[in-house]
């Protein structure tokens, strides 16, 4: 869950993409922050994880064992220990892509390194993006309504006051985005950091009152209870799972915060506190069995259930936020890397690029969360849901992550596998648990992750057969330019820059402009835009600038998958280079094509259509490239596909 929402203290030289802190007071500022934004998620699933993991140990008879309850205990203390700290704390950080961090990134470093396969590389990630959104959709609706359900102890009426309750908070969340985050997310790392001392804190007293709780840290117990419980336990391990969602974001949010304030924040603060607070709940809940009913919120007295409730659901507002805001990380960067169509992106901030809005994108979020609760009603009911897109992202991340240590890491595949063999056993044994609640409601995100892959899939295909097509159809642009300085047309003043995602080719553009107008500037640019496997570019290489002829010259601006590009800023560099760009004297002409299902395509009808559809509602490239509209000369042509 890659949050782009970092704390401003995320922004000081620490945070530059290589994760090592440069000051004392810049390495605390930056761990701050990743208490805030990175564990919003895992560290509010102690509002539901045991009470659900437990439930499902006790099976259908309900009884609610004290042997059962440290079975359920170990189990989540070793999957926070193994699958979060081991494969992610320990050993998915050092494989960064620039700095960059989260499964997109891993795509494209893997993409990179290999010569064969890339296509399947490129299959994974769309699979990871895509369970994302399931993740995104979820986060927000189950962690909310967790928190509201804490109300419930206080007195029963408030029962029917908790779904209108968790839709408004819902509503209003969503309302804020446009707004931006940043000063909103100043609050985050102290408010975590409350929760995640309340948490522990309040956990002790059980703990000392029933000190054989402490057995969990065994982890015969977690052997034990999956021997024993057969069916019952491999049920179980999916409630399990959720103790550990939430643990993507550590690695997703990698170029933010850096290495090592990450690790340190999760090895001193959070995972200490989850502990103790899982630990406490397990006590509680042998000394009264009654006590899964809400074992979390029972932990605290009566005077302080309201106060708690309003923490949590701040703390769940946090996770959700992190979780939108890297909703909108992941579309720009799926955009970059041709997953997806180009979509309104609005920065919030002048200074941070990382802060972002998409409005599309927080509209059919919001739709689909409002939705969610309305159809489930209780975070039981939804955790149901939960951990399907999450144990899949986690089971793609660890076979991009061996692709990583074998090619990039150059490490034997033997030692390589040995290495991820374990942590991918375990992904898949979690998944395959998740997997029986699908008819429970597991189908949700199944089926948004299924949307989301045919949709970027048809995308990515349809824009290379549109592409291909293109071509044939398209002048090289070599004997263009020949022609054009052997006979010049009519000569106009100032310079013209022709878009064109194929520098071979004529422009569609210059060709409709000679067809319709018969006159040539007096300086003509092709200019390409390109996406780098990169998150990120060096200005040094930013432009590249090639003269074909006397009035004619190439341009490549080179982008990384996480910047979003604006031409007339980067044109800018290229003066230094010789050009003399004057956007007062200077017209950009782009083709804006209309399609049309062929007869043969290479792709179904069905696809045909989706992606025209697509097309439609793609933003406009001068919107996306950030061009003054009122430079812009488009040229209308019709494409069959």
């Amino acid at each position: 869950m890659s949050s782009e929402s970092a704390i401003a203290a995320a922004e000081t030289p620490a945070a530059n993409g290589h994760g090592e802190a440069h000051s004392t007071a810049g390495f605390k500022a930056l761990m701050l922050g990743s208490i805030g934004v990175v564990y919003g998620d895992i560290g509010t699933s102690p509002l539901y994880a045991l009470r659900e993991a437990v439930a499902a140990a006790s099976g259908t008879e309900g009884a609610v064992t004290p042997h059962a309850v440290l079975g359920v205990l170990s189990l989540i203390l070793w999957a926070l220990i193994v699958v979060v700290t081991l494969k992610y704390v320990v050993i998915l950080l050092r494989a960064d892509n620039h700095g960059e961090g989260g499964t997109l990134a891993l795509m494209a470093l893997a993409q990179r390194a290999v010569t064969k396969g890339a296509g399947t590389i490129v299959l994974l990630g769309i699979i990871s993006g895509a369970l994302f959104y399931g993740d995104a959709v979820i986060t927000p609706a189950l962690s909310v309504l967790s928190a509201i359900e804490g109300i419930k102890l206080v007195t029963a009426s408030f029962d029917p006051y908790v779904v209108p309750i968790t839709v408004v908070i819902l509503v209003l969340l969503f309302s804020v985005q446009s707004r931006g985050t940043a000063r909103v997310a100043a609050f985050f790392g102290p408010v975590m950091c409350l929760w995640f001392a309340v948490i522990a804190i309040a956990a002790l007293p059980q703990i000392v009152r029933h000190p054989e709780v402490l057995q969990a840290l065994n982890p015969f117990h977690a052997v034990s209870f999956m021997l024993h419980h057969g069916v019952i336990g491999f049920i179980t391990l999916g409630a399990v799972f959720l103790a550990v969602t939430g643990a993507e974001a550590l690695y997703a949010d990698l170029g933010h915060f850096g290495k090592r304030p990450i690790q340190t924040a999760w090895l001193l603060i959070v995972l200490p506190s989850l502990a103790l607070n899982y630990l406490g709940q397990g006590a509680l809940v042998i000394a009264d069995p009654k006590g899964i009913e809400n074992p979390f919120f029972l932990m605290f007295p009566d005077w302080a259930l309201i106060p708690m409730v309003s923490l949590a659901t701040v703390a769940t507002v946090i996770a959700s936020q992190a979780v939108i805001t890297g909703a909108y990380s992941l579309t720009r960067q799926a955009i970059q890397l041709g997953l997806l169509p180009r979509f309104e992106i609005r920065h919030t901030s002048e200074a941070h690029s990382g802060q972002i809005y998409m409005p599309r994108i927080n509209r059919l979020l919001f739709i689909a969360v409002i939705l969610l609760v309305l159809m489930f009603r209780s975070s039981s009911a939804l955790a149901s849901a939960y951990g399907i897109s999450v144990t899949g992202t986690m089971v793609v991340t660890a076979m991009m992550g061996f692709v990583v240590i074998w090619r990039v890491w150059n490490w034997t595949p033997l030692a390589a596998a040995s290495l991820i063999a374990p942590f991918l056993f375990l992904d898949l044994t979690f998944l395959s648990a998740n997997l029986l609640k699908v008819l429970e409601g597991g189908w949700v995100p199944l089926a948004l992750g299924a949307a989301m892959i045919v949709v970027m899939y048809t995308w990515r295909r349809g824009s290379r057969l549109l592409f291909e097509k293109s071509r044939k159809l398209e002048f090289p642009l070599a004997e263009l330019v020949a022609m054009l300085e052997k006979r010049p047309p009519q000569r106009v003043p100032g310079t013209a820059v022709f878009l064109t995602s194929d520098p071979v080719s004529a422009p569609t553009a210059l060709m409709h402009s000679l067809k319709h107008y018969k006159v040539l500037h007096e300086k003509n640019v092709i200019l390409t835009i390109q996406t780098a496997p990169t998150p990120r570019i060096d200005p040094s290489e930013r432009v590249r600038m090639e003269e074909i002829s006397p009035t004619f010259s190439k341009v490549t601006l080179k982008f990384g998958f996480m910047e979003s590009p604006n031409v007339p800023k980067t044109l800018a560099i290229a003066r230094k280079l010789g050009w003399q760009f004057d956007i007062m004297s200077t017209s950009f002409f782009l083709s804006r094509r209309a399609l049309k299902p062929a007869v043969h395509s290479g792709m179904p009808r069905w696809q045909d259509h989706l992606f025209i559809a697509l097309s439609r509602i793609s933003n406009d490239a001068t919107d996306y490239f950030q061009i003054p509209t009122g430079r812009v000369v488009e040229v209308g042509t019709q494409v069959t596909i």
